[in-house]
């Protein structure tokens, strides 16, 4: 393994369906969306805010955190993404095409425009008293939350606070 590689952190919003998939070789699960992110500037002179051109990405996230991700994230919401940035190449109808993947190795809301609440994921192998010669991990103070009421729907928000926000961008 090359101890080179390209880490990126991007900031930006989802702009597409998060979707789970599953490898048919192992099923192993990875989760994956559009990512844009816009450079944005002051331009002093004008007085007015500047956008530069919107960058794209391909996300993918694997394992538990693709699972995480697709229980957590949705179509439109500012996220933060850190891991390996690659390019991947394919043929389409017209032609040969790139695009850019960034291999997900943490990702987030990006809480600067909104709120979180954090719900450990408590793994059914972790809980079990069997398996592994390394020490389970103490759960004994955690608790399993329930399925959330409003999970997968638009967040409500106050009138005030989506004017501020709007404001704010």
């Amino acid at each position: 393994m090359s101890s080179q590689s390209l880490d990126l952190t991007v900031v930006g919003w989802i702009g597409t369906e998060v979707r789970i998939h599953h490898e048919s070789d192992g099923g192993v699960p990875f989760t994956t969306f559009r990512l844009g992110s816009t450079r944005r500037w002051f331009d002093k002179q004008a007085g007015v805010w500047k956008d530069a051109q919107t960058e794209w990405f391909n996300v993918k996230v694997w394992r538990t955190t693709a699972l995480n991700a697709a229980r957590s994230l949705r179509k439109g919401d500012p996220v933060i993404v850190q891991g390996q940035l690659s390019t991947e190449e394919w043929v389409g109808a017209d032609g040969p095409r790139t695009s850019l993947v960034l291999d997900a190795s943490a990702l987030g809301p990006n809480l600067a425009f909104g709120s979180s609440h954090f719900a450990r994921t408590v793994s059914p192998a972790a809980a079990s008293d069997d398996a592994s010669d390394a020490a389970p991990a103490d759960v004994s103070g955690l608790e399993e939350l329930p399925e959330d009421e409003g999970a997968g729907q638009a967040p409500a928000q106050d009138e005030e606070r989506g004017l501020a926000l709007a404001g704010a961008r």
